[in-house]
């Protein structure tokens, strides 16, 4: 076959031409990757309580294990589970802080939500051990004397009242009883302190902040829950068990309390953001759990037998494929 000069240069012309082409595309892809920075926010809450450094925890234990995903992550101070939900079905965030007990009413459109939310849980956190404090001179013993009585139960709009209203009903004592009023943890550790509440309805993740500054400033006592009331809960709702708090925790605290988890703190996100988000997410997390513990010991709760506990909000997706993939899913929920 005879090749004409003219074809020779017809041919490396084309050459040249297809090799610019795949360079081209191949730096337009890096440029264009290199380019797709993703700003991700966790809603947290208000600080006294165990969610704004747990939060804040996790985003930084994320942050700083990305490998290769360009991703920004923050933590945001926010009301708390409420305000979570509902911005993050409006897209203003990508994963929140919540309490389960919340949680499950939002899901169902129950109580006082307006619609069911698709949330869904990421990875199921410390209990929320909560209980009613009182300084010692106050003389409450039992949940029916909180009659008549100023009693904190909760920050306003925080959404305490999803469980503390089954609470109050198991053990025979309404918001009627008493008069409540709204304050942070902090806040009402202070009314304690001066005698504006007689009580104040306090937790998170054991230890608790807001309770070591109480028991810090004075001589305190924890109000007892009914053995009845509490199998009571245990029986008609996911998100209430038993929860000890050692002898010890907090000063003063001479004998174990039997406590309740009122609700487990937990990570959600919303059901429409992709699979691979989700998976990478929670991933970094568990793998990572230890820089959580390293500022809060709620760190702890991320272990494997814990992480996939059924509080009553269905888990996304790209949660349950890396649960799946490391062997921690149950198979009781495996139709999820």
């Amino acid at each position: 076959m005879i090749i004409t000069g003219t074809s020779k240069h017809i041919r490396m012309l084309s050459c040249l031409c297809l090799c610019f082409s795949l360079a081209a595309m191949g730096c337009s892809g890096t440029s264009e990757k290199s380019s797709e920075r993703r700003f991700m926010s966790i809603g947290t809450a208000p600080p006294g309580g165990a969610f704004f450094p747990v939060g804040n925890a996790i985003a930084e234990a994320v942050s700083a294990n990305l490998s290769a995903l360009d991703w920004q992550i923050s933590a945001e101070a926010t009301k708390g589970t409420q305000e979570n939900i509902r911005r993050l079905d409006k897209g203003e965030l990508d994963f929140g802080m919540a309490n389960a007990a919340i949680s499950y009413f939002a899901v169902r459109g129950q109580g006082a939500w307006d619609k069911k939310y698709a949330i869904r849980t990421v990875m199921t956190l410390a209990p929320n051990v909560a209980l009613f404090v009182t300084p010692k001179s106050s003389g409450i013993k039992s949940l029916a004397q909180l009659q008549g009585k100023r009693v904190v139960a909760g920050p306003a709009g925080a959404g305490f009242e999803y469980f503390l209203e089954p609470i109050l009903q198991a053990h025979g004592v309404t918001y009627d009883d008493f008069t409540p009023v709204h304050n942070t943890q902090s806040g009402a550790v202070d009314m304690l302190a001066d005698g504006s509440a007689a009580a104040a309805f306090l937790g998170g993740a054991v230890p608790t902040a807001s309770i070591t500054q109480a028991s810090a400033s004075q001589d305190i006592s924890f109000v007892p829950f009914s053995e009845e009331a509490k199998q009571n809960l245990f029986r008609d709702y996911p998100f209430f068990n038993p929860v000890t708090i050692p002898a010890g925790t907090y000063r003063g605290q001479d004998d174990d309390f039997a406590g309740m988890n009122v609700g487990a703190m937990h990570l959600i996100t919303t059901e429409t953001l992709d699979e691979e988000t989700v998976y990478q997410f929670t991933k970094i997390l568990y793998k990572n759990s230890a820089e959580v513990v390293k500022k809060h010991p709620a760190g702890r709760a991320i272990n494997a037998k814990n992480i996939v506990k059924d509080t009553g909000t269905p888990f996304h997706p790209g949660a349950i494929k890396y649960y799946r993939e490391i062997g921690i899913w149950p198979a009781a929920t495996a139709g999820q």
